[in-house]
């Protein structure tokens, strides 16, 4: 794909919409928009040029100056992302919402905040619980990651097992399109049958379809009574196993999260603290009415975890265990850079399979295994670490012949390329190889009809075929 390069012409009008001030060129401060939070040399590619808008209608003026000119424009939001999905591939504009980052209004009373992308979200977190209440979304990036990304790659996280990932948060987006209008899609209702559901096929769109300059999301009140148990295993198999005899009990967990035992050691060598018990972790989070029937969820869980196999469940250190598992991207990245990161996520009952497959895969190719994730929705993110007695060239060749093994077998038992991550650009040729191509011609289809010129952060998802 050809674009043209951002001259002094373009380049001026892009100051001139944004202001001087608000656009870098200077190569050294370009370099940190080369790439997210995963950093191999092959896949960086450096911007022309970074500008910050502060409004939806200087990056309407942006889109239609893109269009009018040919060059590519990618949105950024924190840089948290594992999938490359604000890397610009072909140079071009990266267009950050980092100065886009007020909490415009919380209401009390109908429940709901209004926001810009640029709003981290502990921010927001934080912001809202000082008023008494609860933003659902919880992503294990959440210190650094923005809204405005959370709803762009339809963000996970913990919490996604009662209250469903970023698109169940929002009421409504105002957005910015391709060719530059700016809509709001969605509205603050809780039901509507009025056309085509537009603000769902953005959200998660990881910035291909638009982007997001305002979201109006939901709250709920703070949940009054809370508990965390952790319930420590010797077997694998056992652990995951959990999940579904926790709902059969009669108890919907907030959350239920895993890590392995080598990770756990990981985590407490990089934390410099020891952790509670010895063992695969799985950590359920569960909430309340009243301390008598958040009391008797504690003891149900007690039965259901030792019928399970626990050989041991705790009333966790709220404080120490979250820290953990929030840790757990940071521990691995203290033992190496090289590791493949995979954001995997199948059927509940299917994890079993999933996970004694993951390791008989890594035992044949030589690869070392880090696993933690969201055992209750499914979603584990599999880490596979080079063996130190391997050169680079052998990692280099092992791991396609390996990620080809386990998506072979995610998608047997029904699972998928990415349960929260995204596609991106790291994993566009997974995503070619194992979807159907019917439905990829579909996205495509969408994808030409709403970007015609294709300058909205090009080459992620999918290619567009050349005319």
């Amino acid at each position: 794909m050809e674009y043209q390069k951002i001259n002094a012409e373009i380049l001026g009008k892009i100051q001139n919409i944004v202001g001087a001030k608000n656009v870098l060129t200077d190569p050294d401060l370009l370099q940190p928009y080369s790439h997210d939070e995963v950093t191999y040399p092959v896949i960086e590619h450096m911007p022309e040029a970074v500008a910050y808008p502060t409004t939806a209608e200087q990056i309407s003026q942006i889109m239609k100056l893109a269009n009018e000119h040919h060059f590519s424009v990618v949105p950024r939001g924190g840089g948290s992302g594992l999938s490359c999905g604000a890397v610009p591939v072909y140079g071009g504009l990266v267009l950050s919402t980092e100065k886009m980052n007020k909490i415009l209004e919380i209401n009390e009373d109908a429940l709901y905040t209004v926001v810009e992308p640029g709003v981290r979200t502990s921010d927001l977190q934080a912001a809202v619980e000082a008023k008494g209440l609860f933003y659902a979304g919880d992503p294990c990036s959440g210190d650094s990651c923005f809204i405005g990304g959370n709803i762009a790659t339809n963000a996970g996280g913990n919490r996604a097992v009662k209250y469903g990932t970023t698109r169940n948060q929002i009421y409504s987006i105002e957005v910015v399109m391709p060719t530059g209008e700016i809509v709001t899609l969605g509205a603050r209702l809780h039901k509507q049958s009025t056309g085509y559901c537009l603000d769902q096929l953005i959200i998660g769109s990881e910035g291909t379809l638009g982007i997001i300059t305002k979201a109006t999301i939901k709250l709920l009140p703070k949940p009054q009574f809370r508990i965390d148990v952790l319930a420590i295993f010797k077997d694998v198999e056992h652990a995951i196993g959990l999940v579904n005899k926790i709902i059969k009990s009669g108890i919907t967990p907030t959350c239920v999260e895993y890590i392995d035992n080598i990770s756990v050691h990981t985590i407490e060598d990089y934390l410099g603290e020891k952790l509670q018990g010895d063992g695969h972790y799985m950590i359920i989070e569960v909430e309340g009415s009243s301390e008598d029937d958040l009391d008797e969820k504690a003891i149900t869980l007690d039965e259901v975890c030792r019928e399970q196999g626990a050989i041991d469940v705790l009333v966790a250190d709220y404080n120490k265990i979250w820290r953990a598992r929030k840790n757990f991207a940071e521990a691995i990245r203290s033992i190496t850079l090289t590791v493949d990161k995979n954001d995997t996520v199948v059927p509940v009952d299917k994890e079993p399979e999933l996970v004694n497959g993951i390791f008989s895969i890594a035992k044949e190719h030589g690869l070392i295994i880090r696993m933690a994730g969201h055992a209750g929705d499914g979603n584990f993110h599999v880490n596979i670490l080079k063996n130190p007695d391997m050169s680079f060239e052998e990692w280099d060749a092992k791991i396609p012949g390996a990620q080809d093994e386990l998506f072979d077998l995610i998608y047997k038992i029904g699972g998928r390329v990415s349960g929260e991550h995204g596609i991106g650009f790291k994993r566009k040729h997974l995503m070619k190889k194992f979807t159907d191509p019917d439905v990829l011609n579909i996205m495509v289809t969408i994808k030409k009809a709403l970007d015609p010129n294709n300058v909205l952060n090009p080459g992620k998802i999918f290619d567009i075929p050349e005319k």
